[in-house]
């Protein structure tokens, strides 16, 4: 793990980049958005106040998915019809970015993958049909959110968002995927539904009722 650090350009507050593939991080003291660049950080907006959150996971939480050790770097939040839930960004052990979604007490853990058949939004719809590595795919959902915050670091920018829209897929052996539109070219995240236990989380956060 290499960490970068410098000084926040809005407050000067000491600021740490743990991780070497982290693009975006949020300054502890003032709530600045910051940008890493190749020359030098830059503010980019502020962190509104978060919304009111039941997850027991955390920045630093660390955890373990199918023998490969990961810990926790940052989080995108959304909100929807069902309440709000977090995109974990999750920093594995050899390095590469996997995310960890929880929502309404159900878990995922997915990564991104390089596809460029991925149908555009207008064409997406419940039970459509989709081939991904041969591996045949039925829409189940199609969600659209609003884009409520970040925290911690993150492995590209993602900071003036205001709508998000995923359609999630599954497969008939139990494979997940989701096509995420945020940007302007669709991004899916393959992985599969997990159990919190299998996790094996720990530096989890304590609150009453958990």
């Amino acid at each position: 793990m290499t960490h970068v650090a410098a000084n926040c350009p809005n407050c000067g507050a000491p600021l740490d980049f743990k991780w070497p593939s982290s693009i975006q991080t949020v300054c502890p003291y003032c709530k600045s958005i910051i940008i890493r660049t190749d020359v030098d950080l830059q503010k980019v907006g502020t962190v509104a106040d978060l919304p009111p959150d039941n997850s027991p996971i955390q920045i630093a939480t660390e955890g373990i998915y199918k023998n490969k050790a990961f810990t926790v770097a940052g989080r995108i939040i959304y909100e929807y019809e069902l309440g709000t839930w977090n995109e974990w960004h999750v920093v594995q052990n050899d390095g590469s970015s996997a995310w960890l979604s929880d929502a309404q007490s159900q878990y995922c853990y997915t990564t991104a993958t390089t596809h460029n058949d991925l149908p555009p939004a207008a064409a997406v719809h419940v039970g459509g049909h989709y081939t991904w590595d041969a591996i045949p795919f039925t829409v189940t959902a199609i969600t659209e959110a609003d884009y409520r915050g970040v925290e911690g670091e993150l492995p590209f920018q993602y900071w003036d968002k205001t709508k998000a829209l995923f359609a999630d897929c599954m497969s008939a052996r139990g494979d997940f995927a989701t096509i995420d539109y945020s940007d302007d070219q669709p991004v899916l995240y393959r992985g599969e539904m997990v159990e919190f236990d299998s996790l094996h989380l720990k530096n989890l956060r304590s609150f009453e009722g958990w």
